[in-house]
């Protein structure tokens, strides 16, 4: 039943880069209404719903209301609202509801934190500043990649025999030692207890730092609150018993709880709720007064339109694929990290097929299954015949050996023979796949100088996916919503933790998603160019660029990098096969 008009109820509300949290607590100090949302960066909307569910089950009260989170700063101080930081606002919690805690571990989507407490001295409080190893966004991502919801992570992880080795630093990264391990056919579930186990390790190590976590142990946070397999391995890192420790109902509450705990002395003034529906709803515009605007990559559709026009864009030659009769045909495998590509040509060099599929954690089934599909779906199969075959990529030497193919040749050398169908007389390549980065100089039909980027993955294709996911859209109209942005954020070139920071002051100051995805089209060239290549002249690059990858699928990084380097860049229609076709290539001139 609605209480009256003259009820009050403090309200405690945590924005934090991912998801938002909200506590409402009456005089007694119980819990009335929680909510718990992913905001996939539309807040003001996330906003409005959680504040429609509290009216409708609350009645009109009033409310005093406290803000935290790694994005809510922002939005205090736009609307006037008392803001506390989040690891204060933990920290009350426990200091009111939980005395017997000594230590705090609290992991949130994209950072971690720990808190000691000792009697007579103040918290000490620290928190992750350079490593996204040991967050919630690291468990997604494993998820992605085994192809599971993150819940069935923890399902598996129950059923784990074997602990393996995983570095859990920074999230691309990591990708290679769990590729690794599903090469090696490690179970899925042994993978999951791996990855919870690592991510223990790595919060442990990065944040204990020479002091004693001693019982009680209190965590927090969604991955806690809704993976309890992770609680136990960091029970077995830390050797603790269940007795040693505390998981609290509502344990992804603790901040905003804090808040709620804080608002009676933090707050600014009371707010009706009808009044605070009518605030959200009159701030549902996005701003475009905020720093480091960079400029539109695109005025408007039309002068997009007029780009793709008047694009040197090379469209491989095409054939058909005939099996009447005995034909050979040559087939090219680009075996990534995290996609396998296939693509057959006639003795003409026309491209007669291809196929394109993601590796879901196996990319030797995903061969044998795009050998399967091409089988079936050919008719007179029988006269299909393979007259040669090259294989590039992540997985040369297993689909090598196993398949027995003729050749296999590096990446580099693969996307080069490509490239010079696309432009003869190149210059300089840029490949962006979904792990890595390749960067070829050549002079005089000479491949001169080779970069690869080794230590940081934002850039890449997986670093632009997570981001797109993050904020709840699908990469291709991610990329779409970029093109025409009229006030790209400009984001850097730092690492993806330190890019999130960047992300969250933009949200802070009401940026529309399309323009931080323009600012991502940015942040990767940007990142290429000057951190991976580290450029002083950009006349180093000459003036036939051509790119490839499936990430140059997104017309506004090609665009991104013509505005920086005032150079026209070539693209085939097929940027995200050109491993795969530079290798069939290889296989038609080896037999010839």
């Amino acid at each position: 039943m609605a209480e009256d008009t003259q009820t009050l109820y403090s309200v405690g509300v945590d924005i934090g880069s991912t998801t938002m949290k909200v506590a409402a607590l009456d005089a007694s100090g119980t819990l009335v209404f929680s909510a718990y949302r992913r905001h996939q960066a539309n807040i003001p909307d996330t906003a409005e719903t959680i504040i429609g569910e509290f009216l409708a089950k609350m009645g009109d009260c009033s409310a005093r209301i406290v803000i935290t989170g790694s994005v809510g700063m922002g939005y205090a101080q736009r609307h006037g609202f008392g803001f506390v930081q989040e690891v204060v606002a933990a920290a009350e919690t426990v200091k009111q509801r939980y005395p017997e805690v000594r230590t705090f571990i609290d992991m949130g989507g994209e950072d971690s934190k720990m808190i000691f407490f000792e009697k007579g001295k103040v918290p000490d409080i620290r928190m992750n500043g350079s490593c996204a190893g040991g967050t919630g966004a690291f468990i997604d991502q494993t998820a992605t990649l085994l192809n599971v919801q993150t819940a069935e992570l923890n399902t598996l992880a129950a059923q784990s025999q074997t602990i393996y080795p995983i570095a859990s630093r920074c999230g691309v990264f990591s990708k290679t030692d769990i590729q690794n391990l599903i090469s090696r056919n490690v179970s899925r579930a042994d993978i999951a207890a791996s990855v919870f186990n690592a991510v223990a390790m790595q919060v442990v190590s990065s944040l204990a730092r020479g002091m004693d976590i001693t019982p009680k142990v209190f965590f927090c946070g969604g991955p806690f609150a809704f993976l309890p397999e992770l609680q136990k391995h960091f029970r077995n890192v830390l050797n603790l018993s269940e007795d040693d420790c505390l998981l609290p109902d509502n344990a992804q509450l603790i901040p905003a709880t804090g808040c709620a705990l804080l608002a009676p002395t933090c707050a600014t003034s009371d707010i009706t709720i009808t009044e605070l529906l009518q605030m959200v709803r009159g701030g549902h515009q996005h701003t475009t007064d905020y720093s480091n605007r960079l400029n539109a990559l695109f005025a408007d559709k039309a002068e997009y339109n007029r780009w793709i026009a008047n694009k040197n864009l090379y469209y491989v030659p095409r054939g058909e694929l005939v099996t009447a009769v005995a034909t050979p045909y040559f087939m090219g495998v680009d075996s990534g990290s995290t996609t396998t590509k296939l693509i057959l040509l006639d003795s003409d060099q026309r491209v007669v097929y291809t196929d394109y599929q993601r590796n879901n954690g196996d990319s030797f089934r995903t061969f044998c299954n795009m050998l399967k599909t091409l089988y079936d779906n050919v008719e007179n199969a029988d006269n299909l015949i393979i007259g040669g075959s090259c294989v590039t990529g992540y997985g040369e030497n297993l689909i090598k050996t196993a398949f027995n193919f003729d050749y296999g040749i590096v990446e580099t050398m693969a996307h080069f023979s490509a490239a010079r169908q696309v432009e003869p007389d190149v210059s300089f390549i840029l490949d962006i796949g979904g792990q890595d980065m390749k960067a070829i100089f050549v002079d005089n039909g000479s491949i001169r100088r080779m970069e690869i980027n080794e230590a940081c993955s934002s850039g890449c294709g997986s670093f632009i996916e997570t981001f797109a996911n993050m904020m709840g859209y699908p990469v291709a109209e991610f990329a779409e919503m970029s093109c025409f942005a009229q006030h790209p954020c400009d984001l850097g070139t730092r690492c993806t933790v330190f890019m999130n920071s960047k992300v969250k002051q933009a949200m802070q100051e009401g940026a529309a998603v399309a323009d931080i995805a323009a600012g991502f089209s940015y942040s990767v060239i940007k990142n290429c160019l000057f951190k991976v290549l580290k450029l002083k002249n950009i006349s180093e690059l000459g003036k036939k660029i051509v790119v490839q990858g499936g990430t140059f699928r997104n017309h506004s990084i090609v665009r991104a990098l013509e505005k920086m380097t005032g150079c026209n860049v070539s693209f085939s229609d097929i940027p995200e096969l050109m491993g795969a076709y530079g290798a069939a290539l290889y296989a038609v001139k080896g037999k010839k």
